[in-house]
C-alpha cells in the first residue's frame, strides 16, 4: 500500500495509539482483567499489557486472537467507529496498520456504523504467510476479492488458489492461512459482514 506515501507514518502511529485505547476499553467494558483476556485469547498477560500501553504493536495473528476473544472485528480494534462520517473517505485519512512481524498491511477502507459492513484492503508481501484463528471469524461473514498477485488461502483443510479478479466467500469459522508464495506483493479486498 505504498501508493499512499503522504501521512502514512502518522496514520500508523495514530492507529497503534488508538488500538491500545480500544483494546483496554473493550476489555474493561466486559469487566475483564488482563489475565482473563489473556486466558480467553491464549496469549500472555505481558503482551496484552504492552499493547494496551502502546509499547508494542501486535502481529496480525495476535490481533486475530484478541479480536476473537472479544467478539469484535479486527477493524473495530484498529479503526473503531468514532470518526465515521457519510462523506468521502479519503485514502490519506483511512486507518493503516502494518504487522511488525511480516509487513502485512491493512487499510481500513470502510467501517460503517449504520450497517454491518466493513471493507479492508490488504497487501501481503512476497513470500509471506499470516495465520488467523477460527475465533476471529465466529461472529462475521467474509469474502475476499484478489486485486493483484496470487493468494493461496487455506480454510481449515481446504486450500484455494486465487488470482487477480477471483473472489471467495468463506464458510463456517475455521483456522485460516493467507499465503503469498510469489515474488510480488498480493493485494486483496476483504468484505466483512458483521452478524
Amino acid at each position: 500500500m505504498h501508493r499512499y506515501p503522504r501521512q502514512l507514518s502518522t496514520i500508523m502511529n495514530d492507529t497503534v495509539t488508538s488500538l491500545a485505547a480500544r483494546l483496554r476499553q473493550q476489555r474493561e467494558a466486559r469487566g475483564w482483567s488482563i489475565g482473563q483476556l489473556a486466558e480467553k485469547a491464549g496469549v500472555s498477560k505481558g503482551m496484552i499489557s504492552k499493547v494496551e500501553r502502546g509499547e508494542a504493536s501486535p502481529t496480525a495473528a495476535l490481533l486475530g486472537r484478541l479480536s476473537g476473544a472479544l467478539s469484535v472485528t479486527m477493524s473495530a480494534l484498529l479503526a473503531g467507529y468514532e470518526s465515521i462520517s457519510r462523506d468521502v473517505r479519503k485514502a490519506s485519512a483511512q486507518a493503516l496498520w502494518t504487522d511488525p512481524e511480516t509487513g502485512y498491511q491493512r487499510r481500513q477502507v470502510l467501517i460503517a456504523q449504520g450497517m454491518p459492513l466493513e471493507i479492508v484492503e490488504v497487501e501481503l508481501p512476497a513470500n509471506t504467510a499470516v495465520d488467523m484463528p477460527a475465533s476471529a471469524y465466529a461472529f462475521i461473514r467474509q469474502a475476499f476479492l484478489v486485486l493483484s498477485g496470487r493468494l493461496t488461502f487455506t480454510e481449515g483443510r481446504i486450500r484455494h488458489e486465487l488470482d487477480a479478479g477471483d473472489c471467495l466467500e468463506l464458510g463456517d469459522p475455521a483456522a485460516c492461512r493467507f499465503e503469498n508464495l510469489s515474488e510480488q506483493p498480493c493485494r486483496y479486498l476483504v468484505i466483512v459482514l458483521r452478524r
